[in-house]
């Protein structure tokens, strides 16, 4: 296995271009299954995620070509078994189910897998679905869902932790090929339903309310295939605006969307990170000395959850007491115990991390537990003294293209090496 190695203590400098949206991608890809025509989609990070659901619509049947950010998918004929190795490695792979579902009335899919940071069922996945009219049985490690006649329906997919965004676009998928109309209340509002509303909308589906509360499906017959470029990713933008004001240093993001960003721009702010639009570009600096600040998760457009844990380095820098409250995963408090190891003052009460920061922070060996925990651990050693040694980065190659090499051309004393 890989990991990074870090000499901390230098400040970032310089221009950074962010990537496509992952979480966007992976639902926008599995959209092509609706159709039998070419589909060509643009600005595709190049992520072991992404190439994981390459290779499942490949095991489909489809053909699928990845090449310079570009993915063209054309799913003449498939069918619906999904290959049980590549499925199992990745969550977001439960999202072929939709497509499947609403091409071939079927679907036989293996329990996905992906990052252990809690409980992220797929009951209101199935519960969408069952409005639909599809019958599913969980046995073996696998999904079996079929379907005589998808028919449009009224739903609430409202979760224990709010909306689900998977679920919402899983169930948006499967409805666009259903007889009538479907009405999901409480559908999650991240941008990343917005672009898939909008490539099926591309597509030739008729969705609307997407980035709103309801959403509504009107069935068509046939969709036909479509050119599209996925929206800049906002988590990737967010961790490097934090690794910005962690090092004090001064970053332009390029193409990141502001609209995306503004419960994280805000808490920055607060922080004493400033972030300015400067034409369709960020800029991140520090405007005085870091404070601390308080943040509690929510759905969007509350502050993300996939941004609580690289946030949490940013307040470990700042003197004083700052509370971070997790709204969404139960168990997305594992990288304090890592952060912990560098130097971090760190006690966690039931859903809350009280950061008692301004302790100077210096490196040492850690480990990655998830996706956005590794990031955290990253931008803390860029941070701290000395070297610090992330290992098990292969959780971070699934959500952040080259996070190395757009380090280093930042001036980031940053290596990828083999664990030892």
């Amino acid at each position: 296995m890989e990991s990074f190695l870090i000499k901390g203590g230098a400040p970032l400098h310089g221009e950074v271009t962010i990537s496509g949206s992952k979480n966007a991608a992976l639902p926008i890809l599995a959209a092509t299954l609706l159709t039998d025509e070419p589909c060509v989609i643009r600005r595709v990070p190049d992520l072991s995620d992404t190439r994981f659901m390459v290779q499942i619509l490949q095991s489909l049947g489809a053909t699928a070509e990845f090449e310079n950010g570009t993915v063209t998918v054309h799913a003449r004929k498939i069918k619906g078994y999904a290959d049980y190795e590549l499925v199992r490695k990745m969550r977001g792979s439960i999202c072929i189910a939709g497509p499947l579902l609403a091409r071939l009335r079927k679907a036989r899919i293996s329990l996905p897998g992906g990052c252990i940071i809690g409980a992220r069922p797929i009951n209101l996945h199935l519960k969408g679905f069952a409005s639909l009219g599809v019958k599913t049985k969980i046995e073996g490690g696998y999904i079996d869902a079929t379907v005589k006649k998808l028919v449009g329906n009224i739903m609430f997919l409202g979760g224990r932790a709010g909306p689900t965004v998977l679920g919402t676009a899983n169930v948006m998928m499967a409805a666009t090929l259903a007889d009538g109309v479907t009405v999901i209340e409480s559908a999650a509002c991240e941008p990343e339903v917005v672009d898939v509303a909008n490539f099926l909308n591309a597509m030739g589906a008729q969705i609307a309310g997407a980035g709103s509360p309801t959403i509504t499906v009107t069935g068509v017959k046939k969709l036909h295939g479509a050119e599209y470029e996925v929206i800049p990713d906002r988590i990737e933008a967010a961790t490097f605006l934090i690794a910005a004001g962690a090092t004090n240093g001064e970053v332009t993001l390029r193409g990141a969307r502001a609209d995306h960003l503004r419960a994280v721009i805000d808490k920055l702010h607060e922080a004493g990170v400033a972030v300015e639009r400067c034409g369709t570009n960020l800029i991140a600096r520090r405007s005085g000395k870091l404070k601390p600040v308080d943040i509690t998760t929510l759905p969007y457009s509350g502050f993300p959850t996939d941004v609580q844990a690289q946030m949490m380095s940013l307040l470990a820098l700042a003197p004083g007491l700052s509370i971070i409250t997790e709204r969404i995963f139960e168990s997305r408090f594992m990288h304090v115990s890592e952060l912990a190891r560098l130097g971090a003052d760190i006690e966690i009460e039931g859903p809350s991390a009280i950061v008692k920061g301004g302790k100077p922070l210096s490196g040492a060996p850690v480990m990655a537990s998830d996706l956005r925990a590794s990031a955290a651990l990253v931008i803390a050693g860029l941070a701290a003294k000395g070297t610090t040694q992330v290992n098990r980065i292969y959780h971070l190659d699934r959500g952040y293209e080259q996070m190395d090499a757009k380090l280093r051309k930042l001036g980031a004393r940053i290596q990828r090496v083999e664990e030892k």
